[in-house]
């Protein structure tokens, strides 16, 4: 689970160690959720092309530039990913990350 926020993320994509990390669960096919400004991580890794998320809004262009289709939806799941927009949201985020997490190792479609 990569942290939301503005100053987490944004601090987390400058440690090379931390993307790495990030990218290696996306080599492995591991589980991975992420909320609000937590993409920046996913596209400094550079593990968002062809994947359709969410995120807080004011990302939307950094992903597109990046290779991802963006949606505006409270929760999003493509294969391993789990992507939510904003506080609101994390009933659903909670529910589908959950979901995601039990069933590591099990490649699920897009919802």
């Amino acid at each position: 689970m990569l942290p939301g926020g503005v100053a987490n993320p944004d601090q987390l994509r400058t440690k090379a160690k931390a993307i790495e990390f990030i990218k290696s669960f996306f080599d492995t096919d591991k589980p991975v959720a992420v909320i609000c400004h937590g993409p920046w991580t996913l596209i400094e890794a550079d593990v968002v092309r062809g994947r359709r998320l969410t995120s807080w809004p004011s990302l939307k262009t950094d992903l597109q530039n990046a290779g991802a289709q963006w949606v505006d939806r409270e929760v999003v799941v493509d294969r391993n990913l789990v992507s939510s927009r904003k506080p609101d949201d994390i009933p659903a985020f909670n529910r589908e990350m959950i979901e995601l997490f039990s069933h590591a190792g099990q490649v699920r479609q897009m919802v």
